[in-house]
C-alpha cells in the first residue's frame, strides 16, 4: 500500500485527479459499480484516497457568522443556531465519489444526534456546481439535509478548507470554536484505526461537545477528498492591490449611497475613504450575512426591475478587499466630492402635496393603528403616475398605506373598507410608487384619501407629520389594479419554528402580473409566490429565502408575468415562532391575525392589469367577480376547492364557523366556492334592502 506524506503533495495531487478523472466517467453508473471501480484503484473499500493538501488558509479557530441559501432554496444563518450543542458541516461536490460514499455514515451521525438538537449541514464551493446540480445530486443520493450554496466561495475561502468531505464540528457556546477538523471516521484515512475508542472521530467529537467536555479528538493526519478550485483566493498582497479608488468606491456609489447619505436611510453617510475605512469590518459582515444590500429576492428565480443585489463579482471584492485591510491605495477618493443628500422628494416636486394632521407619538406602550383623512382639493379629474410618501420621522413611522375615497368620510376615519383604489404605501426601502409606462388609475376631483398609519414608539415622545406627494399625467393607455391575497385564519402555535401558511386567488379572466409586494410581521421568516396553471403545473414567481421585516419593498416583473383564466397565484409563508428567531416578542403564545407587529399577517399585494382593458374600455366586473372568491380562498388550506369546518380557524374562521351550516347548501358537511359565493351575495342584497 502506497501512503502519501505530506511533503509528496505534487504526487498525491497529480494521482488524484488521476483517479478522479476515472471516476468521472462512472459517474452515471450503478452506485455500486463506482464502488468496485474505486476499491479497484484504492484498495479501500470504495474510497479514493489521496493526501490531504494544506488548506490555502486552513481551518480557523473560529467561524465567522455566514448565511447561504440551500438548494431547496431556503436559507440558513451561522448563528441563528447559537443555542445548539453543536453545529456540524461536511464538505460537499457533485460527482464527487468521496462525498457520495460518506453520505450514508454522515446521514447515521445527523440521525445518531437527532435527539439531542445538534445541527447538521453539507456546504458546496465548487465553482463548477450550480444549485440545480446540487439539488439533483442531494435527490439522486438521498441527501435529506440542506446543502448550502456557496456560490461566492467567500465562506469556503474563510473556513480553510480545499476538499469535499471534510468535517467541521462548531461549539456554538464558545462562539462556534472549530473543536474538530477532520475525516468523519476512519473509513477517511488509510491507516483505518480500528480502536474502538478512536475510530469514529466526529461522532466523539460531538460527544464531547455535548457532554460540555474539551474536545480531545485528533483528526488523522492524512484525509481524503475532491479537490475544491478557489480560483479568486489571491494572496494577501494581491487582495491589497484591490484598488478603493477604481473598484471599492465604484461598487459602494452603485449599491449604497443613495441610502448611506446624509439624511438618508442608512445609519450613516458614505462620505469618503475614512469612514468606509472604519465601517469595513461590519461591511464585511453585513455582505457574508446577505443583509445588505437590503434585497430579498432570490437571485435564481425571476428577474427584476431595479434589483439590489451584488453580483458574485462584486461581491468576492468587497470582502477581498476589507479581509486585506481595506487598502487607500492610489487615485483621488470619488466620494468625497460627491456632497449628497437625501432629497425631499425622490421623483422631483409634486403636482400635488397634502400634509397630515399632526400625531403624538407616546414614548412607550402600544399604539392602535390611525386612519386620518384628508380631503382632495382637486377641482379636476387627472390621472395618477407616482406617489411618494414623506415619513415625518422615520424613526415612529413603521408604514402607511393610502386609498381614494369618492366622499368625505362622516366620522373624519378612513377605514381601509371605504378605499376604491390604492394611492401608494410607505415602509422602510419603499417610499414611492411608480406605474410603468403609458399606465396609470383615475384620480377623481374631490373625495378625500384616506390613510392608515403604523406608529412605533421609540422610548421618547414624538410629533410626526408625514405628507404624501402624488404625480399626475395625461390619460395613458393601460389600467393598473391592485388585489391583496391575504390569510385572516391563520394560526401559528408556540414555539413552532418553520410554520406554514398557504393562501391563493383565483384570476377567472386572463390577466398580466406587473408586481408583487409580500408583507409579514416578526416571525416572518420567508415567503414565496407561485402560480398553479389550469393544468395543474406550477411555476415559483417569486422567492424571498429570508424575509426581513425591517425592509418592506415590492418586486416589479422586469416582464409582466402572463396568467391565463382559472390560474391561481399561490402565496405561501414560512413563520417562526421559535426563541432562536430574535425578533420574536414572545415565542410562548399562540399568534394570529392582527395589525400590531406581535400579531402576524399574510399580506401579498399584486398590481397586474386585465387582458384586454384599456382606460377607455373598463373591465370592472372582472375584478368584483374575482373580489368575491377572496376570504374563501384564503382559508382553503389544501387548495381542494372546498372549505370545512377544520379550516377555519384564526380570526376570520371563527367569525364564520357560527354560520357554516347556513352555507353548507347541499349539507355534505363542506362548502364549496359556488355556495359560499351564493350566501356571501344574498347576505349584500338583505343588507341592501
Amino acid at each position: 500500500m502506497a501512503v502519501f506524506k505530506r511533503g509528496n503533495l505534487l504526487v498525491a495531487t497529480a494521482f488524484t485527479a488521476l483517479l478522479l478523472g476515472a471516476c468521472s466517467q462512472e459517474s452515471g453508473e450503478d452506485h455500486a459499480a463506482m464502488d468496485h471501480s474505486a476499491m479497484d484503484h484504492s484498495g479501500h473499500d470504495g474510497m479514493v484516497m489521496a493526501t490531504a493538501a494544506t488548506p490555502v488558509s486552513g481551518p480557523p479557530e473560529y467561524i465567522d457568522n455566514f448565511r447561504l441559501i440551500d438548494h431547496n432554496g431556503d436559507s440558513h444563518e451561522l448563528f441563528y443556531h447559537a443555542d445548539a450543542p453543536a453545529v456540524v458541516l461536511m464538505t460537499h461536490g457533485v460527482g464527487c465519489p468521496i462525498v457520495r460514499n460518506a453520505v450514508t455514515d454522515y446521514k447515521a451521525l445527523r440521525d445518531q444526534f437527532a435527539d439531542q438538537g445538534v445541527q447538521f449541514y453539507m456546504i458546496n464551493s465548487n465553482i463548477q456546481d450550480d444549485r440545480d446540480e446540487i439539488a439533483a445530486d442531494a435527490e439522486l443520493y438521498g441527501i435529506d439535509m440542506p446543502i448550502l450554496d456557496d456560490v461566492t466561495q467567500l465562506i469556503g475561502e474563510s473556513m480553510g478548507y480545499d476538499r469535499t468531505a471534510q468535517v467541521y464540528v462548531l461549539d456554538p457556546a464558545q462562539g462556534f470554536k472549530v473543536v474538530y477538523y477532520g475525516a468523519l471516521n476512519d473509513r477517511q484515512t488509510y491507516e483505518r484505526q480500528r480502536n474502538e475508542a478512536n475510530n469514529h472521530f466526529a461522532a466523539d467529537a460531538i460527544s464531547q461537545v455535548i457532554a460540555g467536555e474539551e474536545v480531545t479528538v485528533e483528526a488523522p493526519a492524512i484525509r481524503a477528498g475532491c479537490m475544491i478550485n478557489f480560483p479568486e483566493q489571491r494572496n494577501h498582497e494581491e487582495h491589497m492591490q484591490i484598488s478603493y479608488a477604481e473598484e471599492i468606491a465604484p461598487i459602494l456609489r452603485e449599491n449604497c449611497v443613495e441610502c448611506h447619505q446624509e439624511g438618508g436611510i442608512g445609519p450613516w453617510a458614505m462620505t469618503d475613504y475614512e469612514t468606509i475605512q472604519g465601517w469595513a469590518p461590519m461591511i464585511r459582515e453585513v455582505v457574508r450575512t446577505d443583509r445588505m444590500p437590503p434585497w430579498h429576492a432570490d437571485p435564481s428565480i425571476g428577474t427584476f426591475h431595479n434589483a439590489r443585489d451584488l453580483t458574485v463579482e462584486e461581491t468576492q471584492t468587497l470582502v477581498h478587499w476589507v479581509e486585506a485591510g481595506a487598502p487607500r491605495g492610489e487615485g483621488e477618493d470619488p466620494l468625497a466630492g460627491l456632497d449628497l443628500h437625501a432629497p425631499d422628494w425622490p421623483l422631483g416636486e409634486p403636482d400635488l402635496i397634502l400634509t397630515l394632521p399632526a400625531y403624538n407619538v407616546p414614548a412607550t406602550g402600544v399604539v392602535d393603528y390611525a386612519y386620518p383623512v384628508v380631503e382632495n382639493p382637486l377641482t379636476e379629474d387627472t390621472w395618477l403616475r407616482a406617489t411618494t410618501i414623506r415619513a415625518g420621522n422615520r424613526e415612529v413611522v413603521h408604514h402607511v398605506l393610502s386609498g381614494y375615497m369618492s366622499e368625505v368620510p362622516a366620522d373624519g376615519r378612513g377605514s381601509t373598507s371605504l378605499w376604491e383604489f390604492s394611492t401608494g404605501g410607505y415602509a422602510v426601502g419603499a417610499e414611492s410608487t411608480v406605474a410603468q409606462e403609458n399606465s396609470g388609475v383615475p384620480f377623481p376631483a374631490g373625495g378625500a384619501i384616506g390613510f392608515q398609519m403604523h406608529y412605533t414608539p421609540v422610548g421618547r415622545e414624538i410629533v410626526d407629520q408625514t405628507q404624501i406627494g402624488f404625480y399626475f399625467q395625461e390619460q395613458p393607455e393601460l389600467l393598473n389594479r391592485t388585489v391583496v391575497i391575504l390569510d385572516a385564519s391563520l394560526d401559528i402555535p408556540a414555539n413552532e419554528p418553520r410554520h406554514v401558511e398557504t393562501a391563493y386567488l383565483e384570476f377567472p379572466y386572463d390577466a398580466e402580473l406587473i408586481s408583487a409586494f409580500p408583507h409579514a410581521h416578526y416571525r416572518g421568516y420567508a415567503s414565496d409566490l407561485r402560480i398553479q396553471y389550469p393544468d395543474g403545473t406550477e411555476e415559483t414567481l417569486l422567492s424571498l429565502p429570508r424575509y426581513d421585516f425591517n425592509w418592506q419593498r415590492g418586486y416589479e416583473f422586469e416582464e409582466p408575468v402572463s396568467i391565463p383564466a382559472g390560474s391561481r397565484l399561490i402565496s405561501d409563508y414560512v413563520y417562526d415562532n421559535s426563541s432562536a428567531n430574535a425578533a420574536n416578542p414572545d415565542p410562548n403564545i399562540q399568534v394570529t391575525w392582527g395589525e400590531q407587529s406581535f400579531e402576524e399577517m399574510l399580506y401579498t399585494s399584486l398590481s397586474f392589469r386585465w387582458v384586454g382593458e384599456t382606460t377607455d374600455n373598463r373591465l370592472d366586473h372582472q375584478s368584483a367577480e374575482m373580489n368575491e372568491t377572496r376570504m374563501f380562498t384564503a382559508m382553503d388550506d389544501n387548495m381542494d376547492g372546498q372549505l370545512t369546518e377544520d379550516e377555519l380557524t384564526g380570526m376570520l374562521g371563527s367569525r364564520m364557523r357560527a354560520g357554516f351550516g347556513r352555507m353548507d347548501l347541499d349539507g355534505n358537511g363542506s362548502v364549496d366556492m359556488e355556495e359560499y359565493v351564493t350566501v356571501n351575495r344574498m347576505m349584500r342584497a338583505r343588507g341592501q334592502q
